[in-house]
């Protein structure tokens, strides 16, 4: 089974995703910082392709991106980077970039070595969705990769549920139409937002992101939806600090996590 649905399967809700940003702080730094981010407890974790004209990245993982790729980051690089992932974690890993490299490196290609390395789904924030239906998932059937979708508060009910009916692993909520960030809390309007789509009674598990950078954020994600997205928070973390891992128990710090934590 694709390690997103074992998990979900395993853990319906009070899921924690992280992104962090391939090449970053240090061109070499990708598999460390994947393997820091598994052995403190992370459930999934989001591999963002750099890219110079990212439109929904707010300014921290806007920099993060030109950091990785004055580094020399390439697709090309990255896969060689996680050609051995597989025998250091065991986690779901996730794809996430815009859909220029990923034509410039060819789709069918970009879908083979992610299946060849152990990737087990892809988000492409700005592919339209009919090219999607028509082009992309029948290679996301080919290779086993599960395509995830994003949806806002402007998405029509009619989108979601064609959303839900044609792609797998989980649904990607994101919590406002705005670029990424950190919020202290999430308004009436957003919370109403989160309980209109609990009551659509969709198949597919969600995951709210964006603005997930503190207890309050990361438990209301948690409370409506099957868990949280970490992605600037994070990465602002391992800007001011030199050490991966300590980067990594801050974040889970700041965000309460695992639930138990002091």
């Amino acid at each position: 089974m694709n390690r997103i649905l074992s998990l979900f399967e395993r853990k319906p809700s009070g899921v924690l995703s992280v992104y962090m940003t391939a090449g970053f702080p240090q061109p070499d730094d990708t598999l460390e910082v994947i393997c820091a981010l598994e052995e403190q407890g992370a459930d999934m974790i989001e591999i963002g392709i750099p890219f110079s004209d990212p439109m929904a990245d707010g300014p921290v993982i806007q920099h993060s991106s030109s950091v990785a790729l004055n580094n020399g980051m390439t697709l090309k690089k990255l896969f060689a980077q996680l050609e051995d992932v597989r025998s250091k974690a065991a986690l779901p890993l996730v794809m996430m970039g815009y859909l220029n490299p990923v034509m410039q490196y060819g789709v069918e290609n970009f879908c083979r070595h992610c299946a060849a390395v152990g990737v087990d789904g892809v988000i492409i924030p700005d592919l339209p969705f009919d090219e999607y239906l028509r082009e992309y998932k029948p290679l996301a059937d080919k290779y086993g990769l599960c395509f995830i979708m994003l949806i806002t508060p402007e998405t029509s009910a009619d989108r979601i549920r064609l959303i839900d009916e044609h792609t797998d692993g989980f649904i990607y909520m994101v919590s406002t139409a705005s670029t990424t960030g950190a919020k202290d809390a999430f308004d009436d309007k957003t919370i109403a937002y989160f309980r209109r789509i609990n009551t659509m009674g969709l198949k597919h598990p969600r995951l709210i992101g964006f603005g997930i950078s503190n207890r309050a954020t990361c438990e209301a994600a948690m409370a409506y939806a099957g868990g949280a997205i970490v992605g600037s928070s994070f990465i602002q973390a391992l800007m001011q600090n030199g050490d991966i891992r300590r980067a990594v128990t801050e974040t889970f710090s700041r965000l309460g996590y695992p639930r138990n934590a002091v």
